[in-house]
């Protein structure tokens, strides 16, 4: 054993999960490695103010070599794999390169540990996707798996593989069933961010109108560093299990879009077209999930509210923070 502070690499840094998760594994003293993707925006001038003990560093699902490298000379002990493709909506358009990120890279990263660092932990962020049209509501961990999309498809794929790590292999591997969590740092391909930065675009005088695909779309949004934390907690436990992480509550797109304008002071129905371009082919049937395994096991439960989720996403918006 050496007396080294725990060292976490964490796939897909420089996203929404990924900067919430440095944040918490820094403020426990952990060494953070931070696997870059293709499209790391401002993530390299981000983890400059972070302190030494984060190292952004490269590598790619894809590429298994460069895999191998990485963790051969990391050692990490903690893993979390948030890279990945994940609009759901570019799954129908690139089924293929979502597929072999998606899945068969969490079967490349899974055998890079196994070679190089088989006692590491590992926290697979899986999808309520991967549910489909449910057979239950609310669903928990032992719904059956049906995915309806090719995104839930991969997730599902990758979802079995952490379980055969685990089973087959006595890895400590688990599985986030993560329902859709938001924040201010929410990419705008996601409908959550692009209501928040319309409603701020609008009420700034900078646009007149917001062109949204489904409003009956419902979704059970959480908080995201709500949801990171209870990953943490997921490696720290005894045994490795898999988690449904969700809030038990689900909103319409409508309903997200009252709390967005409602925020600035507006009447979305003054603001928002439904347009037929922004309708996916399918749709998974409302969501929810059930956390009862983690608050018991785990200690956690989500937090924060739908309005002030939202709230903060229309104030923390690119367009709204240049405004004000």
């Amino acid at each position: 054993m050496t007396d080294r502070p725990t060292r976490a690499l964490i796939t897909g840094a420089a996203g929404q999960d990924g900067t919430y998760l440095t944040e918490l594994l820094l403020s426990k003293g952990y060494e953070v490695w931070g696997v870059i993707g293709p499209e790391p925006g401002d993530y390299l001038s981000w983890a400059a103010t972070q302190g030494e003990d984060l190292h952004p560093c490269e590598a790619d699902l894809s590429d298994k070599d460069s895999l191998d490298r990485l963790i051969a000379e990391v050692v990490p002990d903690e893993v979390y794999n948030f890279a990945g493709i994940s609009v759901v909506s570019m799954s129908w358009e690139h089924p293929v390169a979502v597929f072999d990120i998606n899945a068969t890279g969490v079967a490349r990263l899974i055998e890079s540990l196994r070679e190089y660092a088989p006692d590491a932990r590992l926290c697979q962020a899986s999808s309520a996707e991967i549910f489909g049209h449910p057979a239950e509501s609310p669903q928990t961990e032992t719904t059956p798996i049906r995915p309806v999309t090719p995104y839930g498809s991969s997730k599902a794929a990758a979802h079995f593989l952490v379980e055969n790590a685990r089973e087959g292999r006595g890895m400590f591997a688990c599985n986030a069933i993560l329902y859709n969590h938001e924040s201010p740092r929410r990419p705008s391909s996601f409908v959550t961010a692009k209501i928040a930065e319309g409603a701020a675009r609008i009420k700034l005088g900078l646009a007149s109108e917001l062109r949204l695909g489904n409003l009956d779309s419902a979704r059970d949004w959480g908080y995201a560093g709500d949801y990171v934390e209870a990953m943490w907690l997921m490696l720290q436990a005894d045994k490795p299990e898999d988690f449904v992480l969700a809030t038990g509550v689900a909103h319409t797109v409508r309903e997200f879009c009252d709390a967005a304008f409602s925020h600035v002071g507006l009447n979305w129905e003054d603001y928002v077209i439904v347009d037929p371009e922004f309708f996916r082919p399918v749709d998974s049937q409302a969501p929810v999930g059930d956390a009862t395994k983690a608050r018991e096991a785990l200690g956690w439960e989500a937090s924060k509210p739908f309005a002030a989720i939202v709230g903060e996403m229309v104030d923390g918006s690119p367009v709204r923070l240049a405004g004000e």
